[in-house]
Parts: structure tokens; C-alpha cells; sequence
């Protein structure tokens, strides 16, 4: 590639993801002496981000299927990456993944990389949903994609026996979390004032959801599974860690979290954050980490819980079930079913030795699994080939 320096854009939908999700790597590259860009739709995180150096090119990208807007997004991607000149373009997250890779194949890219966090389509889907989101995958990675990282091991085996891409050109990274950052060990706080701070007395046993409130996270069955919970002991929290972007497909179930929390009357024990930085701290006080989602790819929440020695209960789907060792590190609940998940929570609330060893097997499991920094190796060994092939070509 002669002297100069290889030029690399980042695409996502929003700059949340940026934040909670591609800094490591986006820092790695940059540590290795690439030229990193990154895309994305504007918002308040992306501006303090610039502010420490990190240079956008901003396209509104939509998370939700709108045809004007989507074409709009696909006009705005083709023109950054034409003016860039971008040697590698890296996308993420669903929609900006479909538009991102097709606007870097129109102006012609030479490596075009897509990172699987979760495959749109899943098991929980209507058989024509499924037929169409897998045959989009493909035309996609026929077409449009010259190598996918995969997070999930499952979904690592889906792409292979779809054949969404030649087994040449995907590799299975994982994910990971700092483990150093999120050590309970390691995190230094008065758990009794934090807790006061947030409205739940010292004694107060604490269930935790971290995520977009959305109906996919499953926010709505935990809900409806803590109240069942919360009607008979009085000493239980919820604590809901999250919001939705502007952007956002999903943008009623937020609305309708509010007209439940009118219904009840305990609804100071509803603690509801929106995004939070403390995500160490905040487990660290919690007993109970919960995540009822029916799509993921190969959920970072669930590693920073486990990570930071908290038992999980959570649906029995792709990537949950990946991580999350029934009965050993935490409790697997069929997708859908209230009873069961509050009968779950109910199990490890009533029993904390049962939490504590559940919670210290999730610590092991994550050293030996989930370090962020493995992860990011195995990109960037893979980055690197990518780029020694494309030179000898040249």
C-alpha cells in the first residue's frame, strides 16, 4: 500500500454504539497507526467523542425499515466513502451494516468488513420472516462483503451452514469486556450510599436490566415478572438501566413502560436511570442481574454482570445460551414465559449462597472466555492478512 497510512471507516446506526462498543478497537487501530474515521447519525455522545479527537462523518442512519429514509442514509454513506477513500470499511449493527456495506461496494472499496453482533434473523421469527432476513444475509455476502466477523459461536454455525459467506471469509471473534475494569474487586464505593443515591434502602435486594427499552430486550416480561415478585416482598428493586435513541424501531414500549408504572402502587421500587457510565458501580450493588431478551448476538450486558461475579437470569436464545451455563452461572427461562422467569428470580432471591456461587463460576467463566482484548487481537491479526492480500494483488 506504499507509505501512506491505510485509511478505515466505522459505521453504525448510532453513537451510543460507538461509545459503549468500538472505542477499544477504534483505539487499537489507531494505537497500530491506521487512519480511523467513523459514521454514524449525529447525537451527544458523538460530540464529546470529537472533543477528545475522534473524527465523524455524520449520515442519519435509521434503525427501523423506512424506504425514503433508508435510500437517503444509502445516498449519504456512498458519498462519505467516494470522498474518504477509504481502503477498509467496517460496518456494524443491522441496518447501517445493509446500507454501509452496499454504498462501499458502489465506490468500489477494496475490503469491505462486516462484524456480526447478533444476525437479524432468529428462531423466535415467523418462517417467511426468517426465509427473508437469511436470504438478504446472503445476497449480502455474496455480493457486498468480503469478510464477516462473527460473535456468536452459534451464529458462527448459522453462517456456515447457510452458507451466507465462504467459510474463507468469516472467523468467530467472540466478545469480551475489560476485566480489570469490571472486577468487583476492583470497584471501590460506599454500596450504602450508592444505593441511598438512587432511592433503595441498604437491606434492599437488587435486580438489574441493562438495555434499550424495547420490546425485543424483553423489558416488558420483566416487568410484569417483578410485579408478581414485588406484590409479596417488599424488599425487592428493579433497577432498569437504559433508554431508547431517536432512531430507534421501536419507539411506543418506553410509553408503555410508563402507563404499567401508573398502575402500581410500589412504583418507588422501580428505579429507572436512563444511560448511565457507572455500569461497574451499578452492578456492584446489584444481586440479580436479568436480561429477557428474544434477539442478541452475543450480549456485552450479560459478560459485565458475569464479570463482575453477578448470577444471570435470562431467555433461552442464541448468544444468551452461549454464555450462560444453566444452573452453574446463572438460570435459562423459555422465551415468553413470565411465570418462570419470576419464579427464577424468585429462586435466587430467596437463596444467596446460591447467588454467590453462581455469580463466582460467572467471574471464572469470563476470564477464561469473554477478555476484550483477545477479541480485539483476532481483528486486527485479521485486518492485517486482509490487507497483506490485497497488497501482493496490487
Amino acid at each position: 500500500m506504499g507509505n501512506r497510512r491505510i485509511k478505515i471507516l466505522e459505521v453504525c446506526a448510532v453513537d451510543l454504539t460507538v461509545k459503549t462498543l468500538l472505542l477499544p478497537l477504534i483505539n487499537k487501530l489507531m494505537e497500530e497507526g491506521y487512519e480511523v474515521d467513523i459514521c454514524c447519525t449525529p447525537g451527544n455522545e458523538s460530540k464529546k467523542l470529537e472533543q477528545l479527537g475522534y473524527k465523524f462523518k455524520y449520515v442519519r442512519i435509521d434503525r427501523k425499515i423506512n424506504p425514503l429514509s433508508n435510500f437517503k442514509s444509502l445516498i449519504g454513506l456512498y458519498r462519505v466513502i467516494k470522498s474518504g477513500k477509504y481502503d477498509i470499511v467496517h460496518t456494524h449493527t443491522p441496518s447501517a451494516s445493509i446500507l454501509g456495506r452496499i454504498a462501499a461496494r458502489l465506490a468500489r472499496v477494496p475490503i469491505i468488513v462486516y462484524t456480526a453482533h447478533g444476525f437479524y434473523f432468529h428462531e423466535n421469527m415467523s418462517k417467511f420472516e426468517y426465509k427473508f432476513f437469511t436470504t438478504l444475509e446472503k445476497i449480502l455476502g455474496r455480493y457486498f462483503t468480503d469478510y464477516i466477523f462473527i460473535q456468536s459461536e452459534e451464529d458462527y454455525r448459522t453462517a456456515k451452514q447457510l452458507r451466507i459467506i465462504g467459510e474463507n471469509k468469516m472467523i468467530y471473534i467472540g466478545n469480551g469486556v475489560d476485566l480489570e475494569k469490571f472486577n468487583i474487586e476492583n470497584v471501590q464505593i460506599d454500596t450504602v450510599s450508592f444505593k441511598t443515591a438512587l432511592g433503595i434502602p441498604p437491606e434492599g435486594k437488587v435486580i438489574t436490566f441493562i438495555g434499550r427499552l424495547v420490546k425485543e430486550k424483553g423489558i416488558i416480561d420483566l416487568i410484569d415478572a417483578f410485579v408478581k415478585l414485588a406484590r409479596d416482598y417488599r424488599d425487592v428493586f428493579l433497577l432498569i438501566i437504559g433508554d431508547v435513541t431517536t432512531n430507534e424501531r421501536d419507539d411506543k414500549t418506553k410509553e408503555e413502560i410508563k402507563e404499567i408504572l401508573e398502575n402500581v402502587n410500589f412504583k418507588d421500587r422501580f428505579i429507572i436511570t436512563g444511560y448511565r457510565e457507572d455500569i461497574p458501580e451499578l452492578l456492584k450493588i446489584s444481586d440479580i442481574f436479568v436480561l429477557p431478551s428474544y434477539r442478541e448476538g452475543l450480549p456485552r450486558s450479560i459478560i459485565e454482570a458475569m464479570a463482575m461475579s453477578k448470577p444471570v437470569v435470562t431467555y433461552n436464545i442464541r448468544g444468551c445460551r452461549e454464555e450462560v451455563i444453566n444452573d452453574e452461572t446463572g438460570i435459562l427461562v423459555s422465551p415468553g414465559d413470565i411465570e418462570s422467569l419470576s419464579s427464577a428470580i424468585l429462586k435466587l432471591y430467596k437463596d444467596p449462597e446460591l447467588r454467590k456461587r453462581m455469580g463466582n463460576n460467572g467471574r471464572k467463566r469470563a476470564e477464561e472466555l469473554y477478555d476484550e482484548r483477545k477479541v480485539i487481537e483476532k481483528e486486527l491479526f485479521t485486518i492485517n492478512e486482509l490487507l497483506a492480500k490485497l497488497s501482493s494483488r496490487l
